[in-house]
């Protein structure tokens, strides 16, 4: 008995065109800040998952965003506006 596998019976996985980040530059919305990134700044999380970098806020901070800079897999914004709980 060999140790060999027999690999013509597996399907190549298809590679997967890059996604198109679900945000766009100059794009304004409401968020929550999720978690404090290892610089201090603010990281909330928007369709897939998709990571937004916001300097100059607080953990569970709502803020309405403006997106600045739109890379592959995370962005970075600027607070526009602190958002009351209350609103």
């Amino acid at each position: 008995m060999t140790n060999e596998t027999n690999n013509t019976d597996v399907d190549p996985q298809p590679e997967q065109a890059p996604q198109t980040p679900p945000v766009e530059k100059g794009e304004q919305r409401t968020v929550e800040i999720e978690d404090i990134g290892d610089q201090g700044d603010g990281i909330t999380r928007v369709e897939r998952g998709f990571v937004v970098i916001v300097p100059d806020t607080k953990q569970s901070e709502r803020v309405t965003i403006e997106i600045t800079d739109v890379h592959e897999n995370v962005a970075f914004a600027e607070v526009v506006e602190r958002v009351s709980y209350y609103e």
